[in-house]
């Protein structure tokens, strides 16, 4: 029997996930891992298998862990700020 994440730790992840990817320097990038992050959580609340669910929260745990690292070489590298970003 497989049990689901509780509630409290996929809030965390979300969290974590959400607050990663608006870490990102490059306008296109943020709002692009925003809005998937949005995506995949609406998806996992949808999901009514706990064995789907649990295999959708160890997935998102591997790709946290992969933005994290992306977001770091993004903030080293980023590019000059576009048009459509506040100018400070």
């Amino acid at each position: 029997m497989v049990t689901p994440p509780a509630r409290k730790v996929v809030l965390g992840l979300y969290s974590s996930t959400l607050r990663t990817a608006k870490s990102f320097s490059s306008y296109n990038f943020r709002n692009y891992f925003v809005r998937r992050t949005k995506d995949t959580f609406r998806g996992m609340q949808a999901e009514q298998d706990p064995i789907k669910f649990s295999q959708a929260y160890n997935e998102a745990v591997k790709e946290l862990s992969v933005l994290r690292r992306c977001a770091v070489m993004n903030q080293l590298y980023g590019g000059e700020r576009l048009a459509v970003e506040e100018q400070k």
